[in-house]
């Protein structure tokens, strides 16, 4: 906000807390903020308005007032300087003041009135400085008040529309690219709280979705004569591009991003080139086509592209088909691509080319053929129209809206909004965000608690919906212990392994730990051993420790002195380390294994020592990375039947045997993404 004072709430004459304001309370203010001989002074009225109604009449005011008229007519003033502040300082402070109180004000600022923003950001090319310091502060306040999903769904249209109409002055156009970029730049991961990474990741995958409208606009931007537009394009460009979570392109973006911000032949000819030598394993969802899609259609269709970028771009068509497995995202994208490849497939003139073109034409048919044909995929993603409905029904459940003038065409606009909203925190899993999307805004339009009792059971609802798509959290049977139910993030380096992610460990399973080498899976074992995992149990709730046959150092002692010797163990006694190390085959006595040195025993009985360490640790998770490496068949033998028979001990095994954990594991953790 502009660096002026507290505002002087002396200044300004404030009505009852409860009753209406009288219109002439109003118009004093009003004008106050309007004609005051100082900006203080101005932006004190702008708060003194904000508080008077939201002690009031609340959002209701905004109109019954004509307060966001004013405004309006005020920044439209080209004479009158004062003026034109104080509709920024207005704006400001509403923008400010009112989303924390009420929610159901963003339908007001961004459905019923969304000239509002527009008219910031036309202000921010204004000539005069405090106009536009009026104006940066109003836009940067509804930004830091909007929810992830409000951000969405209420303000990037406006932002899209804005950008599209292409008649905004170069700094107003630099300040929403700057907006764009930011959202996106919000959307990265991080280690935050849990309640901030979900944030994160609705805006992420909401914004993502948005991205076939917002490429193409932006690229059109990086091509703008103006250098500070152009400029502010392509860095909103680069955030944007973060939002594509695929381990296959993100090597290829920087090239992706040259060849939109130059869409010379030569550039794209690159970006074709790298993207053919790309082997696509990961899922294609709708951020990588949106990026995609422009580029391979360009190729295809353009008539100076060679034979051999041709065959190239029809691969690429092929390989990308093949991994999209959301049919909505197919019929998104899918016939932008068919034309064009149907034309390479009549008309090139090499016939390897026509019959790549052929199969990519093959897998793209059966892909928009399996749309039409009965897969049901596309049930898992919650539409609109059906929150719609239990909103509506669950609403008439509890008494219906209460009749106060001006809420009709509020809730008309404000029903497909928070549809819309809890739509996508049902389709993301993020369930536990439905009921804040709801009942913050319906309390002014209902009895005192009722939007409580909507919101919960539209969240019941689809917790229930939930459930039947992929299954209730198994319960625990007879004589189950759950150990471990931690939810946490993992980082290595400057890279974020895991993203709050749970896991649940019951006592006596023995879980194997799946996923693609890099991924982070021996990491995870080392932070839970060390205990620098953050979120999950302490050693002293849950006692975990890493077995390796890390005993190198140690090659000259004994057996039993090297677990005598040991500081973890120093508590246990003599007689229980003999008895546990007799348990695993070293036999006790001056002749005896455990009078051997350390460093004479093979990899199986190494692996039998370190096991005997973690009994003696008396550890509750037994953490195993790679346990058969080094070990012949009669040791990996030996290895599955003491894990199967110590059905008191929990396991998490890291293995490229697929054998071993098919015969020792209980469960699969599948380490499939953050």
């Amino acid at each position: 906000m502009p660096h002026f004072e507290e505002p002087n709430m002396n200044n300004v004459a404030i009505s009852s807390k409860s009753a209406p304001p009288a219109a002439e309370d109003i118009s004093a203010i009003t004008k106050t903020i309007y004609e005051s001989k100082t900006s203080q002074e101005s932006l004190d009225a702008a708060y003194a308005l904000c508080d008077i109604l939201l002690n009031s009449v609340g959002f209701r005011g905004l109109n019954d007032y004509n307060v966001l008229q004013e405004v309006k007519k005020a920044a439209a003033d080209k004479k009158n300087i004062g003026r034109r502040e104080g509709a920024m300082f207005a704006l400001g402070a509403i923008f400010e003041r009112f989303p924390s109180k009420q929610r159901l004000s963003e339908v007001v600022f961004l459905l019923q009135h969304d000239y509002l923003l527009p008219m910031a950001l036309d202000a921010i090319a204004d000539k005069t400085p405090s106009v536009r310091d009026g104006a940066k502060y109003a836009i940067d306040a509804l930004y830091k008040e909007l929810g992830a999903e409000a951000k969405v769904y209420g303000l990037l249209p406006i932002l899209i529309k804005y950008l599209r109409k292409g008649t905004a002055k170069w700094q107003s156009a630099v300040v929403a690219y700057e907006l764009v970029g930011r959202m996106a730049d919000d959307a990265k991961m991080g280690m935050e709280s849990l309640e901030a990474e979900q944030a994160k990741d609705v805006l992420r995958e909401a914004m993502g979705r948005k991205l076939e409208d917002l490429i193409p606009i932006v690229e059109g931007g990086m091509h703008d004569l103006k250098a500070e537009v152009s400029k502010a394009a392509i860095k909103s460009m680069n955030a944007l591009t973060t939002l594509l979570q695929n381990d296959d392109v993100q090597p290829r973006l920087p090239l992706l991003i040259k060849s939109m911000e130059d869409p010379s032949t030569q550039s794209l000819q690159k970006a074709i080139h790298a993207l053919s030598q790309t082997t696509f394993v990961a899922i294609v969802t709708s951020p990588v086509l949106a990026v995609l899609t422009p580029l391979l259609e360009r190729s295809l269709n353009s008539p100076s592209t060679s034979q051999e970028v041709t065959r190239q771009t029809v691969v690429v068509v092929e390989n990308l088909t093949k991994l999209v497995h959301d049919p909505v995202e197919a019929r998104s994208f899918l016939p932008k691509l068919l034309p064009g490849t149907k034309a390479v497939r009549d008309r090139a003139s090499l016939p390897e080319v026509r019959e790549i073109a052929q199969r990519a034409l093959d897998v793209i048919e059966k892909a928009m053929g399996q749309q039409t044909n009965g897969d049901h995929s596309e049930s898992d993603r919650t539409i609109p129209e059906d929150v719609s409905k239990i909103l509506e029904k669950e609403t008439q459940a509890n008494g219906g809206l209460i009749q106060i003038p001006g809420d009709a065409e509020i809730w008309t606009l404000a029903k497909p909004y928070l549809s819309t909203m809890v739509a996508e925190d049902a389709t993301d899993r993020k369930l536990n965000r439905i009921t804040g999307n709801i009942a913050p805004y319906m309390a002014p339009l209902m009895e005192e608690g009722k939007a409580d009792a909507v919101a919960e059971a539209v969240f019941k609802f689809y917790t229930s919906e939930d459930e039947r798509k992929f299954g209730a959290p198994p319960p625990l049977e007879d004589g189950e212990v759950e150990i471990v139910n931690a939810t946490f993030s993992l980082g290595y380096g400057g890279m974020l392994l895991l993203s709050h992610t749970n896991l649940r460990l019951l006592k006596g399973h023995r879980y194997g730990l799946c996923g693609r080498n890099g991924a982070g899976k021996s990491t995870l074992m080392r932070a839970i051993a060390n205990g620098k995992l953050e979120g999950f149990p302490p050693q002293d709730e849950v006692r975990t420790c890493f077995v390796e046959h890390n005993q190198g150092e140690d090659a000259d002692l004994t057996i039993l002195n090297y677990c005598l010797k040991d500081p973890e163990l120093q508590a246990e006694g003599q007689d229980r380390i003999v008895a546990v190390l007799e348990e695993v085959g070293f036999s006790s006595g001056p002749e005896g294994r455990q009078s051997e040195k350390v460093g004479s025993l093979s990899g199986g009985w190494k692996m039998k020592l370190a096991l005997a360490r973690a009994m003696l640790m008396r550890a509750d998770v037994f953490l195993l990375d790679e346990p058969t490496n080094h070990l012949d068949v009669a040791n990996v033998k030996w290895l599955q039947e003491y894990l199967k028979t110590h059905t008191d001990i929990t396991s998490l095994i890291v293995s490229h045997d697929s054998g071993f954990l098919d015969e020792v594991c209980t469960d699969i953790i599948h380490y499939e993404q953050k």
